[in-house]
């Protein structure tokens, strides 16, 4: 397999996706005044979800990180309503690796199946329905710092500091592709959905940053290599399987490049880039059932600014006129519900994420419950109030905080009462239209 080395000038090509932008949200849409930390591990430290921001923080020691619901700031244990107390206590904890755990990743399509790989060179695959380690993937031979899965979750691929690339059967642990990366340095790694092509991030031997991209059932040498600039951040590769756009960003850049991935030649076709004076640290990406359909948004990142202490959301938008539902842009898309139970999948068995349409926009609540052990609350009331679920402001700037909270709830009860009202008008409106009519006499 030869090689091609891609230029660095943008191919264009007809594509509707051509004439995406980033949109950078606005001031009071962003979070500020939240301690980012500044550790140097090479992750997002960010998780985001349809309904909470999880933040991870600067501490002495100990892992501390915010949970922050999306409409309101609270801090954490991720109930329906959101977090009202300070947590010290994990609801479950898992004992299994010898040194600290870099990686964490659940499995895309069982429920309660959790990964995780420390710095001692060995991946966990965790059962949390029994609350132990069921696997041990033990074929690495320095500290991993990427893994992936493809789309129903029967394979793991992972890149190492030992410079290898890997495609592992994660049941059995069994390498089935190995790469030798010795002139591309790989740091990240993405399964591109079904396409059955890895893409890779990483550093060429003229220390430049570059991309590759694999066919992952022959690692023997990459499809293509395209290098991206000569600066020293990691990147980020972030893929959209319902669009087929790949994004790149660096640790320390304040831009994010976008392209589009195809199964022909030329692969990867540059589009657009978004551009920022600010630096990140990570990012978190927002799931599909979380965004805003009616604004023809297709991505959403969660920007971390250290320097600033903010988190700032990126909004990428395809352009369009029309005010109706963009079916092209929106295919059905993984939802949150289980395709398999942890026995199904410890027991062989692969299958497809359950889908789910966006037309309605994400109303539907996921019916698994992770159920934790039943601990005993705390309580310290005075004159009736809980002050461990109410937490008085101490200073005038949580007073105001909690003011205009309380004000934006009563915004949101006002126009769901209002939304009722006229329904319940179209409601009574009908029944007259029923009585009237002489055909249902």
């Amino acid at each position: 397999m030869t090689v091609t080395k891609m230029s660095w000038r943008p191919q264009y090509r007809s594509s509707k996706f051509r004439n995406v932008y980033g949109k950078a949200a606005n001031r009071e849409h962003c979070f500020d005044g939240i301690p980012i930390t500044k550790n140097v591990h090479d992750n997002h430290f960010c998780a985001v979800n349809a309904r909470f921001l999880a933040i991870v923080t600067e501490s002495a020691g100990g892992g501390s990180f915010l949970v922050i619901p999306l409409e309101q700031v609270r801090i954490w244990e991720i109930p329906d309503g959101g977090l009202k107390r300070n947590m010290t206590e994990a609801l479950l904890e898992l004992h299994g690796h010898s040194r600290r755990v870099g990686l964490v990743e659940w499995h895309p399509t069982t429920n309660n199946i959790l990964f995780s790989a420390g710095y001692d060179y060995k991946v966990l695959i965790w059962n949390l329905d029994i609350g132990e380690p069921v696997k041990m993937i033990d074929c690495h031979t320095d500290v991993i710092l990427c893994m992936s899965f493809n789309t129903d979750g029967s394979l793991l691929t992972t890149t190492c500091k030992d410079k290898k690339l890997r495609v592992i059967e994660p049941r059995s642990g069994r390498v089935l592709q190995e790469a030798n990366c010795k002139n591309h340095r790989v740091n990240r790694v993405v399964f591109l959905g079904n396409m059955k092509r890895l893409l890779t991030t990483g550093v060429s031997r003229w220390n430049t940053r570059q991309i590759a991209l694999w066919d992952q059932e022959d690692l023997s040498m990459p499809m293509i290599e395209e290098e991206i600039d000569g600066l020293s951040g990691l990147l980020f590769p972030f893929y959209d399987a319902d669009t087929h756009m790949l994004y790149l960003a660096g640790k320390g850049d304040g831009n994010i490049r976008y392209y589009e991935i195809s199964t022909e030649k030329p692969y990867l076709s540059y589009l657009m880039e978004f551009r920022s004076p600010a630096p990140q640290k990570g990012l978190g990406v927002m799931p599909k059932h979380g965004l805003d359909v009616s604004a023809c948004e297709v991505f959403r990142f969660y920007k971390l600014v250290t320097l600033k202490g903010l988190i700032e959301p990126i909004s990428m938008i395809v352009p369009r006129r029309s005010d109706s539902y963009q079916e092209d842009i929106y295919p059905m898309t993984p939802g949150t519900e289980p395709a398999l139970t942890p026995d199904e999948w410890l027991g062989g068995i692969n299958r497809d994420p359950v889908l789910m349409s966006l037309k309605e926009g994400y109303k539907k609540s996921s019916k698994v419950v992770f159920k934790a052990p039943i601990r005993e609350k705390k309580s310290v009331v005075v004159n009736g109030i809980d002050l461990l679920e109410n937490v008085p402001p101490r200073t005038e700037n949580e007073l105001l905080r909690m003011f205009f909270r309380q004000q934006d709830e009563i915004r949101r009860l006002k126009e769901e009462l209002a939304q009722k009202d006229i329904r319940l008008r179209q409601l009574q409106l009908e029944l007259k239209n029923l009585r009237n009519n002489p055909k249902n006499c």
